[in-house]
């Protein structure tokens, strides 16, 4: 839509057609931006819900979580959140929503099963952490935020690209310089992103440890879920990116320190160490 391909006669873009046509599209590009972005910020539950493949755990079905839960909560002065559950042996939980109506607590049926009452109550104290603190909400914006950053460092690159007329060679000094200030802003975006994710696991756990009273319990679910929480079928980062564990597969070296960077979840043994330390 930006580079419409008008060209001059002697072959170059017509750069004040192509800009005039980007003027006239930019409205309507903020609109179905607008759009898509109310879809997916008050539809993310059910979004969600869909790529996870959750379902509702009733109350009557599992008595044991819901009893955890509202103890959890009514110490906590919070409301009480939709409970949902993943059927997968896998062990791992997430929180959703970003107010009241939309708050929700998803656990899978492994880590339901797998672990002990004073284990599963960390987990979900764990989770009710990040509902408290709006992490959820938190999440969505610093997403938008870096796909924005993408957005403009593609527009530079396609400008550096086919930009033509005036002087080419310092339109194209200035466009090189202009892609990789975005570049690098789009970088460090990224790493923000992912050092705010492994900083709010760190306050959740703290969190969930002064809830409960018991860090070493959820020191020791957080061992048993180590190794054991990829859930097949969830494909997307973003979602995967809410869980409890989302560690990536180890690896060694400067890929190792590279990896650590990009993480979105401090290492779980790091995590264990400062609960038992607690």
């Amino acid at each position: 839509i930006y580079f419409s391909g008008i060209y001059s006669e002697e072959g170059r873009i017509r750069m004040d057609y192509v800009n005039q046509a980007f003027l006239n599209t930019t409205p309507w590009v903020v609109i179905v931006v607008a759009i898509w972005f109310l879809i997916a910020y008050f539809s993310h539950s059910s979004i969600i819900s869909k790529t996870t493949g959750s379902k509702t755990l009733e109350r009557k079905e599992n008595m044991r979580v819901y009893n955890l839960v509202e103890n959890l909560t009514i110490a906590e002065g919070m409301t009480m959140p939709k409970v949902n559950i993943i059927e997968s042996p896998a062990l791992n939980a997430f929180a959703s929503g970003i107010n009241e109506k939309t708050y929700t607590v998803t656990l899978t049926r492994g880590i339901i099963q797998k672990l002990d009452d004073k284990e599963l109550e960390g987990v979900i104290a764990h989770e009710l952490m990040h509902i408290k603190n709006r992490d959820v909400r938190l999440l969505i914006i610093s997403i938008i935020f870096v796909g924005i950053l993408a957005f403009a460092a593609q527009v530079a690159f396609r400008s550096m690209i086919y930009s033509g007329g005036g002087n080419r060679k310092t339109d194209g000094r200035l466009m090189v310089v202009a892609i990789i200030v975005v570049l690098v802003a789009y970088l460090l975006s990224i790493l923000f992103r992912f050092a705010l994710s492994r900083k709010r696991e760190y306050m959740a756990d703290a969190g969930a440890a002064e809830m409960t009273k018991n860090p070493k319990a959820l020191a020791s679910a957080l061992r048993k879920i180590s190794g054991n929480h990829k859930v097949e079928q969830v494909k997307s980062d973003d979602v995967a990116e809410m869980f409890i564990e989302n560690t990536p597969d180890k690896s060694s070296g400067i890929m190792a320190f590279m990896t650590g960077l990009f993480a979105t979840h401090p290492p779980i043994n790091k995590r264990i160490t400062a609960l038992e330390q607690y």
